[in-house]
């Protein structure tokens, strides 16, 4: 194909780039042969001009389809070259967050610095079982290759794993081990895969360091084989390591550590057991400070010691080893710590009681003279003798760190050998997986011998892979039967014999080191003359002497020869060793037991490990030649024998190769970095193998791919029905050049860039066809556009016609108006103007003569008001007049009559000084006194009225002088009354000017305080007002508080009802958690007891051969069963001591677990026993009582005994009855504490009721017996009275004879009964009744019963009474807590306003904080209480169930023989026992064999009623239960039980015996629970149902372990359902194409070759529907319950909907939009389905919502932020994980459509961050909804029920 077809306009190409080492550039014009520049557009916008290279003129990279960025496989580029390898990994890393990608066989991991969570257990079983080509790339799918492959081809398997320093090596190998102990298991109990993972943390401990590129850094290369048995399970491991880094252990570089170990001991110092070891903190050791980084981030180096610690213990090794390992370490600390002091140029010394020396000789158990001497002198031996010379201190310091070097190296091997020994299994070993885990191609600034050797060793595993590759390429066409042609590849085999060849770089060295005086110089100078010039991948560097460069593989490596020859040699003092090789600490001296011992390669493979260092010892006299020679092996030497023996490993396995890219040197997540990426690449060969590829014909389609890809490129014509010519017709037609394609088998083979030239073909096909498609759309629409645009223009011109004719008219209209309106306007203005004018003149008129009005009537008052004022003046002038006349005349007659009242004084004054005068007037002075007196009193009493008279005249004096006047001639006609209270009335005037004054005082004084009251007034007025104020923000503040009070109180009650409802959900979840919890348990069981019985059976076979006629019998008991059973079983060990005596093959053996644990019951019931004597006591006394009355009569006989023993079981099943009802009515009145419990209508009250009703009927029934009765006896005494004794006794003898002929205890009781009733007394008194007085004995019972109930009602009452009380009580409180309620608001109104709402909101969380505490004890109490009936229920049941058991004594004929019997019977009602099968106890094998082990449930599910096995033995049971057999019973159920698990193990993988066992075990359930006798239970029976219920057992604890046997059914169903449907759900619901066309398929790369895919039967929708239908058909026909069939719908559509989902989730190539739509298809096709089948109600549609969720995500859009809303709402079945991983994984099939941009995914993470969802990632596909098994009645009679004869079941016959 010619460049100009593919160089053209718009075209993508790769340039070089010196930052981003490619970059992406668009043609601006076409290619045209001869031109030297391209114009190219670059990414960023700018232009540039490209020069071709004008001696090779090769044009630039040409960039791949967008449709094909981003696939799985590198190879399924159509243009594989370097650009587009890195191009792809980069927009998988950064873009999609995928780490792994495949290119062709290998895998290619780059590290993502961050965890993700890809590798869980559901991960694991994700990958497990499928095709490598099926998913996207993982660690796990090469796992599960290699696997698969082992397996399948019977090979032996490696996993390549290398790459840099911080790559992932590490962590891929651990987690392809953890693959293996997952999937693969152990074959034996010892955890071998745990051991196998717990050596990882001990390896990294002693073997893994921080670097500068890598905190977790491998220094030792590794390869671990896992062994395996015939069965593919693990049985044990080996480990080989390689070229430890020992330097490390004495030096570390800037930033980097030494191995973990030395600090994880540090961080433990503290710790108790380590005191001894004297360590500290890192940095106080020499061998931990150098790097000066001791702490890792996010590290805790004690937590990883404890790993450690815990990792050793797992793999045996004792805490004494441990000790003893971390002595060594902490001694190897020590004795870097020591130091040297020079005392010459050639000597040193130590300093006396060095501190460092003396713990390490302390640790290590030697001599410290010793070891100080031989650290500072070595031993030199010649031929003839051997001296000792001083050392220098650089030595010493160098032969100080050889020694802590080897000290390591030995521990390292020592730890290694154990390792290896624990993992070892004397199994004998049938394959093996190995797992290499070496370090990659290394290059530095300063490399020397390690590095050296790392590159020798990719070297050599680089050809291995070479030439694996290329084996593949030539199979895969030879198988394809094309022609071959040899590809040129690189073959590095010239550089592997420069390194190891003879006379090579090794040889050299190694030769060097034999010399005397050998150093790196001489060996340098040899290695030039040797091959510079000779080789050309040998260089010497131009400005150095002591260095020459390789060319490897993946780059020029520049080698310093400095140090080669030491680390070759690796010398160590043999004195030293002879030193640690005496101690007394024995550890020490294991670590050197090699030494004398001459190793060979076949010796270090046979011990499983490759030694990597070894100590040369000077040769002595007495050793022989050889084993000096071998003595001498150098490290180079070691390493290459062990480099062959691994590449003779590799050869014999099938290789798989991981390839660990570094995106970074700082450790960024997510961060890529082109230029290390590339080195890498190139490094670790994923270059070469795309090269290879590109060789050949790199791009592979099958003919059915490639018509379905490119149909579009066909024409009618060229389809034809042979899919492989119509695929070459159309290619010979496309592409012109055969030699781009070859067609071969099953596939067409394309050279590189072809299939980029076919898409481009089908683009432009597409494209076309889209323009023509768009071309005729839009003439469509702009014709559509044209006439709607021309109807709406003629529309517009009628219309618009229209308005302006009606406009016109309008006008016309409005002008005709117009002048009538003006008319009447010009009219009403004229009238207007005419009424304003009128209306004025009236007004100035009417105004004007008001005036003058007005003015008339002012002078006419004025003189009025003259006149008057005139007439006053006069007035007031006359009475002026008069008053100061009248005041001058009374003043005069004052003064007159003052100076006639003097002289009138002076004369009595003179009188009285004379005594006779006193004597004379003294005869009549007393009677004068009291004359006075009374005239005082009189005149007090005047003065007091004249005093108020005063007061009053004051104040109304101006008012009423004329009151004042006749007031005056009043006193003047009482003057001479007055004369001597004249003087008075003066000082009495006087005080009246003086209370004048007052008054004046006192009103300017009330005015005073009349304004300051004023004052006072309108403060307090202010005050109110701004009190009021206040007040109303008070209420204010109220109204709101209580507003908020009520807002809160409505809150709280809306917080409490959703908490409650919240809690309703999280107690219904929480149920079906313990509900699935549970029966996982009861998987778990069946489990484990299957394979308990499978390892007896082994262990049978294994240990003897059964004897003749012996035959090992299964469990009749599990774990599951009932705790009664073997409670039973022990009481009648008890009881009935005959029974243990039974031969031992009839014995039924327990499981030991059930053993277990029935005895700690049996324990439990042992200290029951004690609380029940008591009532088994008090039941003895009542019935040696009852006994009492009846020892007074005479002597009963034997047959009497029989009677009363059956009489009493009749009482007792009464009285259990009674105790029935009793415990019904207690509960009932216990269920609630209100007083509403006993109100008519409540459950207490009706159960009562029932209970009175039911006795008061049973009461009239037996009365009416007790007449009829009565009325016999009468008419029978009278007939037989005349017969003679004699006859009686004769007919006694002959009974006599005939009760003697009677075996039966049965027998003999009824005939009894019939003998009795007609054996009257004479005497008519009721006690006598039936001679022996039953039917009194009965009304009694009855009359103590109603007593009981009677007592027991009172005291229900009292209680009832007391509750009230308490009521009471509580009302009280309550009105008590109202009061302080209302007294706190009081107390809060008068706060202020913040501290009232503080105080009302604390009040509020007080009174909280109280109800939730008192809610608190009330649910305590109430849980204290169920535990307690609970444990009285069961205590009363206990005793109930013993109580019932009563054994009928043996009955002798001689007990019987004086018994007076009397031929007379009464007639007696047969009793109707249908509905019962009778067979014997010896039948009852046969019965389970013919109904259970042997019966086909396709005859019985197709010609008999559904469930009939299920009715035959509940029928049996039932005839078990009338006879009161336990024993029966509880042997037929175990039975019963025992034999269908049987069944079950033996078929289970039939679904259809599982569904008819699982349908029959649930109608043995239903029936057990509708025909027990419980009210629940009863409600749908009619009554002759209700007569067939049990009557002497209670088999609540086997219904129970029927339900369990149930569970256990259905979960064997579930996973029968699983293993079918499951190889039919991903071809069915993703691959199958349902909507033909809509799926384009892409180029597929290398991944579809891999040998492990199965030529299995394709799988469509319609092949789940059918067994989807063929499940439903067959659960009907088996009459399974509708709601248990909805169950098992539901759990097959979550599994459809899981495994769908997990699988898209997991496969890239199935992301995209018209997958999405195939999906919602078939989706709707199950949906419905499910309306076919009348099941939409089942549930089983929501589970397939996370499949339409994600289904429709492949769908929406997903570009704008709206876009994301949609998203986020519509997939809230999806978690955040899936979301982003759908997104991330979401690919384009067509170039039309849009990859999703990576701010997009980021959008959607924003969004979802706060939904709190589980961080899973897949579904989990093996989890199974907890069942429930929901009452179902049965219709059916059982007295109806035939058993057919097919069955086999004779022997049994219906009663």
């Amino acid at each position: 194909m010619a460049a100009s077809e593919l160089y053209t306009k718009f075209a993508r190409v790769w340039i070089p780039d010196p930052e981003e080492v490619w970059k992406s550039a668009e043609l601006l014009k076409d290619y045209k042969p001869g031109d030297k520049v391209l114009l190219l557009h670059l990414e960023e916008g700018k232009d540039l001009e490209y020069h071709l290279d004008p001696k090779t003129k090769e044009l630039p990279h040409l960039r791949n389809p967008d449709i094909l960025v981003g696939e799985n496989d590198l190879t399924a580029l159509s243009y594989l070259h370097e650009p587009a390898v890195l191009h792809n990994l980069r927009v998988r890393f950064i873009d999609s967050k995928l780490i792994y990608t495949y290119c062709g066989i290998v895998l290619v991991a780059i590290n993502p610095y961050e965890q993700l969570p890809i590798y869980g257990e559901d991960i694991i079983n994700a990958y497990s079982g499928q095709n490598m080509g099926d998913m996207d790339p993982h660690i796990f799918a090469v796992a599960e290759e290699a696997y698969k492959q082992m397996a399948r081809d019977e090979r032996n398997q490696s996993i390549i794993v290398s790459g840099e320093s911080g790559a992932g090596k590490t962590v891929s190998a651990k987690y392809a081990m953890r693959y293996f102990a997952t999937v693969s298991g152990s074959a034996s109990e010892a955890n071998v895969e745990e051991k196998v993972l717990a050596s990882n943390p001990i390896m990294e401990s002693i073997g893994n360091a921080k670097t500068t590129r890598n905190d977790n850094s491998s220094r030792f290369g590794k390869y671990i084989e896992i062994g395996f048995d015939k069965r593919y399970r693990i049985i044990g491991a080996n480990m080989r390591t390689y070229l430890l880094e020992k330097s490390r252990v004495v030096f570390q570089a800037e930033e980097e550590r030494n191995y973990h170990i030395f600090y994880q001991l540090c961080a433990s110092a503290k710790l108790p057991e380590f005191k001894m070891l004297r360590l500290g903190n890192a940095d106080n050791f020499n061998y931990t400070k150098q790097g000066g980084s001791p702490v890792i981030e996010g590290v805790d180096d004690a937590k990883e010691m404890a790993h450690t610690r815990q990792a050793c213990t797992l793999l045996g090794i004792s805490e004494s080893h441990q000790m003893g390992i971390f002595r060594i370490l902490a001694g190897i600390l020590h004795l870097g710590n020591v130091g040297f002091t020079s005392r010459d140029a050639d000597s040193c010394t130590i300093p006396p009681k060095h501190e460092p020396l003396c713990i390490f000789c302390e640790l290590m158990g030697v001599d410290y003279e010793e070891m100080c001497h031989w650290l500072c002198h070595r031993k030199l031996a010649t031929a003839t003798e051997t001296y000792i010379k001083p050392i220098s201190k650089l030595q010493a310091t160098n032969a100080r760190d050889a020694l802590a070097k080897h000290i390591y190296a030995k521990l390292f091997n020592w730890i290694v050998d154990n390792v290896n020994q624990a993992l070892h299994s004397a199994v004998k070993q049938h394959s093996f997986i190995g797992v290499l885990d070496i370090y990659g191609f290394e290059t530095f600034e300063i490399n020397s011998f390690e590095q050296f050797c790392i590159n020798y060793a990719n070297e050599k595993l680089q050809q291995q892979f070479n030439m694996h590759v290329f084996k593949l390429e030539q199979e895969e066409y030879m198988k394809e039967q094309i022609p071959w042609t040899l590809i040129d590849f690189y073959d590095n085999q010239p550089c592997i014999n420069l390194i190891e060849s003879k006379l090579g770089i090794l040889d050299l060295l190694d030769e060097e080191c034999k010399m005397p005086k050998g150093t790196d110089d001489t060996w340098a100078q040899k290695l030039y003359n040797t091959h510079l010039n000779k080789c050309a991948l040998f260089e010497k560097p131009r400005l150095s002497n002591k260095a020459f460069i390789i060319q490897h593989f993946a780059d020029k490596v520049e080698y310093q020869c400095e140090g080669f020859l030491e680390k070759n040699k690796d010398t160590v003092f043999e004195e030293q060793i002879k030193v640690l090789k005496s101690s007394k600490f024995k550890m020490l001296p294991e670590l050197f037991q090699d030494d004398e011992k001459a190793i060979s390669p076949t010796s270090a493979t046979s011990s499983g490990r490759t030694p990597l260092t070894r100590t040369p010892a000077k040769p002595t006299k007495g050793r022989p030649g050889q084993m000096a020679k071998e003595h001498k092996k150098t490290v180079g030497h070691q390493f290459r024998n062990s480099l062959h023996l691994l590449m003779e490993t590799l050869n014999a396995t099938t290789p798989h190769y991981v390839r660990c890219i570094k995106p970074n040197d700082f450790k960024f997540p997510f961060t890529f970095d082109e230029k290390r990426a590339v080195q890498q690449l190139r490094a670790c060969g994923v270059l070469e193998t795309i090269r290879i590829s590109a060789a050949g014909f790199p791009s592979r389609w099958t003919y059915q791919e490639f018509f379905s890809r490119y149909r579009v490129l066909m024409k009618q014509k060229d389809v034809l029905s042979d899919r492989k010519q119509t695929c070459k017709n159309v290619l010979e037609k496309l592409i012109l050049d055969k030699d781009k394609y070859q067609f071969g088998k099953t596939k067409i083979f394309f050279r590189a860039g072809q299939v980029a030239y076919l898409e481009k073909l089908r683009a432009d096909k597409l494209r076309a066809a889209c323009i023509r498609i768009q071309k005729t759309i839009r003439g469509w629409l702009l014709r559509k556009k044209y006439l709607r645009m021309r109807k709406a223009a003629i529309t517009m011109q009628r219309y618009v016609r229209g308005y302006q004719a009606r406009c016109y008219a309008k006008f016309l209209r409005r002008t005709k108006a117009a002048t009538i309106i003006q008319k009447y306007w010009r009219m009403y203005v004229v009238r207007r103007r005419y009424k304003i004018r009128r209306a004025a003149t009236i007004v100035l008129q009417s105004y004007l003569r008001g005036f003058l009005a007005r003015n008339r009537y002012r002078k006419i008052l004025r003189e009025h008001k003259a006149v008057i004022i005139q007439k006053r003046v006069r007035g007031w002038l006359a009475r002026t007049h008069y008053k100061r006349s009248m005041h001058a005349i009374i003043y005069l007659q004052c003064c007159f009559r003052r100076m006639m009242a003097k002289r009138e004084l002076k004369k009595l004054k003179i009188e009285a000084r004379s005594v006779e005068r006193y004597k004379k007037l003294h005869i009549g002075m007393e009677n004068k006194i009291m004359q006075l007196q009374r005239k005082v009193d009189e005149q007090n009493k005047d003065y007091k009225c004249l005093v108020e008279k005063l007061t009053n005249l004051e104040g109304i004096y101006n008012s009423e002088t004329e009151k004042l006047r006749s007031d005056l001639e009043r006193l003047q006609l009482s003057e001479e009354e007055a004369k001597v209270a004249t003087g008075r009335v003066l000082s009495l005037q006087e005080e009246i000017a003086k209370l004048r004054k007052d008054l004046e005082q006192t009103r300017s004084e009330k005015k005073c305080i009349e304004e300051h009251a004023d004052r006072y007034k309108q403060e307090t007025e202010q005050l109110v007002s701004n009190l009021k104020e206040e007040n109303t923000l008070l209420k204010q503040e109220k109204e709101a508080l209580n507003h908020r009070i009520v807002q809160q109180a409505k809150e709280m009650t809306e917080t409490m009802e959703k908490k409650l409802v919240e809690e309703t959900k999280q107690l219904e979840l929480d149920l079906n958690d313990e509900r699935l919890r549970y029966q996982n348990l009861l998987n778990e069981f069946s489990r484990l007891e299957e394979r308990y019985d499978d390892l007896k059976e082994e262990m049978t076979l294994m240990v003897h051969v059964p004897k003749p006629g012996h035959k090992r019998t299964d469990s009749t008991h599990s774990s599951n069963e009932s705790e009664y059973i073997f409670s039973s079983e022990i009481a009648e060990m008890e009881d009935i001591p005959s029974r243990t005596e039974e031969p031992s093959e009839k014995k039924v053996p327990l499981d030991m677990s059930l053993f277990l644990k029935l005895q700690k019951r049996v324990t439990e019931l042992e200290q029951e026993k004690q609380v029940m004597q008591d009532e088994l006591d008090r039941k003895e006394e009542q019935v040696l009582r009852s006994k009492a009355k009846e020892e007074e009569r005479p002597q009963i006989r034997g047959a009497e005994l029989e009677y009363e023993s059956l009489k009493r079981q009749e009482l007792e099943s009464e009285n259990k009855k009674l105790k029935n009802e009793l415990n019904e009515l207690r509960k009932a009145l216990s269920e609630k504490s209100a007083p509403e419990v006993t109100a008519p209508g409540a459950p207490a009250y009706r159960v009562l009721m029932e209970q009175l009703t039911s006795v008061s009927e049973e009461l009239d029934v037996r009365k009416e017996e007790v007449l009829i009765l009565r009325s016999q006896l009468v008419s029978q005494k009278e007939a037989i009275q005349p017969k003679p004794s004699q006859n009686t006794m004769t007919d006694s003898t002959i009974l006599l004879e005939d009760v003697q002929k009677m075996k039966d205890k049965g027998e003999i009781a009824q005939a009894y009964i019939g003998l009795k009733e007609t054996n009257r007394s004479s005497a008519l008194d009721y006690h006598e009744l039936n001679e022996d007085g039953e039917l009194w004995l009965v009304y009694e019972g009855l009359k103590q019963a109603n007593r009981l109930l009677e007592s027991q009602l009172q005291s229900q009452k009292r209680s009832h009474e007391n509750e009230a009380e308490a009521l009471r009580g509580e009302i009280q409180s309550l009105k008590e807590e109202n009061n302080r309620q209302q007294q706190l608001l009081a107390q809060n109104l008068q706060l202020p306003p913040e501290a009232r709402i503080e105080a009302s909101l604390q009040h509020e969380i007080t009174r909280l904080t109280n109800e939730n505490l008192d809610l608190m004890e009330q649910l305590e109490k109430q849980d204290k209480t169920v535990r307690k009936l609970k444990k009285q229920l069961k205590v009363f049941a206990k005793k109930i169930g013993e109580l019932e058991v009563g054994q009928m004594e043996n009955i002798s004929p001689g007990q019987i023989i004086d018994e007076p019997i009397r031929p007379v019977n009464i007639p007696r009602k047969e009793k109707d026992f249908q509905g019962m099968l009778e067979y014997k106890k010896e039948d009852e094998q046969k019965l389970v064999k013919n109904l259970i082990l042997e019966l086909k449930p396709r005859g019985v599910a197709v010609n008999l009623i559904p469930g009939l096995p299920a009715y035959i033995l509940f029928m049996c049971v039932r005839h078990a239960d009338y006879l009161n057999d336990d024993q029966k019973v509880r042997s037929l159920l175990t039975s019963t039980i025992n034999s269908i698990k049987k069944v079950l193990k033996k078929r289970g993988d039939d679904f259809e015996t599982v569904s008819f066992w699982l349908s029959n075990t649930c109608r043995f359930l239903h029936c057990l629970k509708q025909y027990s006798g419980e009210e629940g239970f009863m409600k749908h029976n009619t009554s002759r149902q209700n007569e067939h219920c049990l009557t002497n057992f209670d088999l609540a604890e086997y219904r129970q372990v029927l339900s369990d046997l149930a569970i256990q059914i259905y979960q064997q169903l579930v996973r029968v359902l699983e293993n079918i449907l499951q190889p039919m759900i991903v071809s069915g619901m993703l691959e199958h194409e349902t909507i033909q066309g809509v799926s384009g398929v892409k180029p597929t790369g290398l991944r579809k070759r891999t040998s492990s895919i199965a030529d299995e039967g394709t799988y469509t929708l319609d092949s789940i529907l059918r067994q989807l239908n063929s499940f439903h058909s067959v659960m009907c026909q088996h009459g399974m319950d509708p709601e248990l069939i909805k169950q098992v719908v539901k759990q097959m559509f979550y599994i459809i909907g899981a495994i769908t989902l997990n699988n898209l989730l997991l496969r890239k190539d199935m992301c995209s939009w018209s997958k999405g739509m195939q999906i919602r298809y078939n989706v709707s096709q199950l949906e419905e389905w499910l309306r076919d089948k009348n099941l939409m109600n089942s549930g089983a549609k929501e589970t397939l919502e996370p499949l339409i969720q994600a289904a429709q995500l492949l769908q929406v859009k997903k570009k704008t932020d709206d876009d994301a809303e949609a998203i986020c709402s519509m997939c809230n079945a999806l978690t955040t994980a899936q979301i982003v991983k759908v997104l991330n994984l979401y690919t384009p099939v067509n170039e039309f459509e849009e990859r999703v941009s990576v701010s997009f995914i980021r959008t959607i993470q924003m969004r979802l961050r706060d939904r709190k969802d589980s961080p899973q990632l897949l579904m989990d596909a093996k989890h199974i909804f907890p069942v429930t098994f929901p009452f179902n009645p049965s219709s059916l009679a059982l007295e109806t029920i035939q058993i057919p004869a097919s069955l086999g079941l004779g022997f049994i016959s219906r009663v």
